[in-house]
């Protein structure tokens, strides 16, 4: 395939607003929630060829738009009413089915809606459809053992990220400005910095649980969204809290703008497990110069996370990858096949099922590392670093084909820091900050304390406003 720039934008009911501006002109009456979708589909189906994100289509009876698909309209006086966006193909829509990024099972229409969706349907947005996600959210690339991978928009030879990379592709090319995103190792952030996009990791338990991570020792997953902007992602989180606001976290409202508080933020440029590539380096080196000229005090610390929390969390996932393949015909479908599994998957379930007697002490140490995360925040309000050791790579380089010992250590190296905050519950945003020299997107990770999200978005805010992001279209 040959290697390009894909974007959809074009002179249409969208144009090259944001999800904020589109609600802005519903309201008016100056478009329809109609005419949105009937955009947003037909951007949907340019691209697809060359990028592949969407695993269901719903573009004739949108979910959420006068009641399509069986749906509840939102009321016109939501938020973001009328924007249409995507769902990811992990988490259920009633009507919609959730085919999980597997071949291991026969995706069949969801009877009910999970309780995110619904938190997501009640900012107002629409639904078009399911994005595309790598078996089981597992890889950090959008790629499958035998079906076509999701293509980056801005370099379509080099990989999106993952797990939410159907979704990443979308809203960077322009199809959609927002689109649900959910995290479990990094799945907001990783596919935010790979297609220059804003991603937050909210604090775990700010949106309503996901039903599956409940049910594990340690809930790494928590949902969010994908976006061009920050005020579009200050907007999300401000009408989700309307629908579902946490009482043992700090309110957070809608954030507007940059903070007028000097910060103290520690600079990690380096994983205790990965050294950064020269391109991201520079990209973080150069935002900590920026924070600084902002008035803010940037000194470098160290992680407290070394080897050891890397293969408690890689031994982690394999215990995961087990409960799919042990409990899939269960909780999954009744015509689930292990040995449909891809690669990464199976290989996880062969870890897990070598090393299962370290389980227990696994579990012990990460639950434990919620209070040394903590600790940092004593002495820095926000921790700045990379989001991934290295830029985007080639489509390829992580797919689920590659022999598991060697694909393991390609994603160890290259999912060098995000973990952290899923183990935790921190929260963590991903900003799109700068570029390598051949152009593909460059993203920096900041994290706070738990329940600090305002602080995220603030500084976030103040990145955009001081450097507007690389637009694709341009």
């Amino acid at each position: 395939m040959a290697d390009e720039r894909v974007h959809a934008y074009g002179d249409d009911a969208l144009g090259e607003h944001d999800a904020v501006a589109l609600a802005a002109l519903v309201r008016s009456g100056e478009v329809s929630p109609a005419e949105l979708a009937t955009a947003a589909a037909a951007r949907a189906e340019r691209v697809d060829a060359a990028l592949a994100p969407v695993a269901f289509a719903a573009y004739g009876r949108p979910y959420g738009v006068d009641g399509g698909h069986g749906g509840p309209s939102a009321g016109a006086d939501t938020p973001l009413y009328g924007v249409p966006s995507y769902l990811k193909d992990n988490t259920d829509l009633r009507g919609m089915p959730t085919g999980q990024g597997s071949s291991a099972f026969r995706a069949k229409p969801a009877r009910r809606t999970a309780g995110f969706a619904e938190q997501f349907l009640g900012t107002g947005l629409s639904v078009l459809g399911k994005t595309r996600l790598p078996e089981f959210g597992l890889n950090a690339s959008t790629e499958f053992a035998a079906a076509r991978p999701v293509r980056n928009p801005w370099r379509t030879s080099h990989s999106p990220g993952a797990s939410s990379g159907g979704a990443a592709a979308l809203v960077a090319a322009g199809v959609v400005p927002i689109a649900h995103a959910n995290d479990g190792g990094g799945s907001i952030r990783i596919p935010a910095a790979c297609c220059g996009l804003v991603g937050l990791k909210p604090t775990r338990g700010r949106t309503v649980p996901n039903a599956q991570g409940r049910r594990l020792p340690v809930d790494l997953v928590t949902d969010g969204v994908l976006t061009r902007s920050v005020r579009d992602t200050a907007a999300f989180f401000a009408a989700a809290e309307r629908h579902h606001r946490n009482l043992a976290l700090p309110p957070l409202g809608l954030v507007e703008g940059p903070g007028t508080r000097r910060l103290r933020i520690g600079l990690v440029v380096d994983s205790p497990t990965a050294t950064t590539d020269a391109p991201t380096r520079a990209v973080v080196e150069e935002t900590a110069a920026r924070l600084a000229a902002l008035g803010h005090r940037v000194t470098e610390v160290r992680l407290p996370f070394g080897e050891e929390f890397s293969r408690d969390f890689v031994l982690y996932w394999g215990y995961i990858a087990f409960l799919i393949a042990a409990t899939g015909r269960l909780v999954v479908d009744p015509g689930f096949r292990a040995s449909r599994l891809d690669g990464l998957t199976t290989g996880l379930r062969r870890l897990f099922h070598r090393e299962f007697a370290r389980v227990p002490g696994v579990v012990r140490r990460l639950r434990a590392a919620e209070r040394t995360y903590a600790e940092l925040f004593r002495t820095q309000d926000a921790i700045l670093s990379p989001v991934l050791a290295h830029v985007a790579p080639p489509i390829g380089h992580l797919s689920p084909n590659v022999a598991f010992d060697e694909l393991i250590e390609r994603l160890t190296r290259y999912v060098a820091f995000t973990p952290v905050n899923n183990v935790t519950g921190g929260p963590a945003i991903a900003l799109p900050a700068g570029a390598s020299p051949d152009g593909l997107p460059i993203g920096v990770h900041l994290s706070a304390a738990h329940g600090e999200e305002r602080l995220l978005l603030e500084l976030a805010f103040a990145l955009e406003a001081d450097r507007p992001w690389r637009r694709i279209q341009d």
